[in-house]
């Protein structure tokens, strides 16, 4: 029911390279800081990254409703009703990573979201030449998100590293069921919809997100991947609100390249895309009974990651929406700090 912060929220990184090390530790792919999150070799054994970052989303898109009926296809009798909504998220957030092993580490992610959203439309169904603004916000603690991940292979042979994940996502955030609805009725009192008197900050559910990760390490450059599916938990959410709700499932898989300059400098281009299935209710409800089965969101990113010192390095990332659902644009700046 809500593809927020969006998934909003969601965590864009980006890659970086690196050059071969003197240090027998070291391995081609060691430190590639991915353009999505957990897409890098382990972090190594005693090692602690604080790593702080600021991400910004923006969407537009505009809606027509028309009432009416057709005289011949070139004229339409009846009303149309013509939106337009702008919508900016904001996340500060703060990782923490820690590395138990060679090949096992555990991470923790905390996010602040503030989200501004603005919508001009003319009166629902009305024969008016005049545009009304409505704007509605929220602010607040994000979902704090839990991940472990296990190195499953060496890289050796012409292999690449293959990488398990888990990640679990708590509905710490304010949810789309915890925030004031108003259901918007047309001229003969029908429901056409809800409103959320506030931007929820979270999704309100659990969510459980297995995957593996891909690095094949080809000089100079690293290619890599990922597979992932989002299992989340459904919950009773009230008779008014449909009885127990079942947010859809997400695939997620994604793709790309990192390619070293220098042993500081790297750029790096990839694809990441999600297929997420449409919420299902006990109660049937006429609301959401012309939803699509799945919303695709894609989105194209390229990012500069420059190594500040031995320890910190700096990443700057640009996603760039490719569907119709995903942000139109996004900016991820992070700064990881090993300890």
């Amino acid at each position: 029911m809500l593809a927020t912060a969006a998934q909003a929220d969601r965590d864009s990184t980006q890659a970086s390279a690196t050059a071969g090390q003197a240090d027998p530790n070291d391995n081609p792919a060691t430190d590639i800081a991915s353009i999505t999150a957990d897409r890098g070799i382990v972090t190594r054994p005693g090692r602690f990254t604080i790593e702080p970052s600021f991400s910004h989303a923006h969407s537009n898109s505009t809606a027509v409703a028309v009432e009416g009926y057709t005289v011949i296809p070139a004229l339409l009798i009846g009303l149309i009703n013509i939106s337009e909504i702008q919508r900016d998220i904001f996340v500060g957030a703060m990782s923490l990573k820690y590395g138990f092993t060679s090949k096992f580490e555990a991470a923790v992610r905390v996010p602040y979201l503030s989200i501004s959203e603005d919508l001009r439309e003319r009166e629902v169904f009305q024969g008016t030449p005049v545009d009304t603004l409505r704007e509605s916000s929220g602010e607040g603690l994000g979902d704090v998100e839990l991940s472990a991940r296990y190195q499953l292979t060496d890289g050796l042979g012409g292999w690449p590293y293959v990488i398990g994940a888990m990640r679990v996502r708590a509905p710490t955030g304010e949810g789309p069921y915890d925030v004031e609805q108003r259901v918007i009725l047309d001229d003969q009192g029908n429901p056409i919809g809800i409103e959320l008197e506030n931007r929820p900050t979270g999704s309100g559910f659990w969510a459980f997100e297995p995957g593996f990760t891909f690095i094949y390490p080809s000089d100079p450059a690293v290619l890599f991947g990922n597979l992932s599916y989002v299992w989340t938990l459904k919950e009773e959410q009230g008779f008014e609100n449909g009885g127990t709700v079942d947010p859809g499932d997400i695939v997620r898989f994604g793709f790309g390249m990192g390619f070293a300059f220098n042993d500081r400098t790297s750029f790096s281009l990839g694809y990441d895309h999600s297929i997420i299935r449409k919420t299902t209710l006990e109660r049937n409800n006429d609301i959401f009974a012309s939803n699509f089965d799945s919303i695709q969101i894609g989105s194209l990113s390229f990012g500069l990651s420059q190594r500040l010192t031995q320890a910190t390095s700096l990443s700057l990332t640009v996603s760039i929406g490719v569907t119709e659902n995903a942000p139109n644009s996004e900016i991820t700046l992070k700064l990881p700090i090993s300890l």
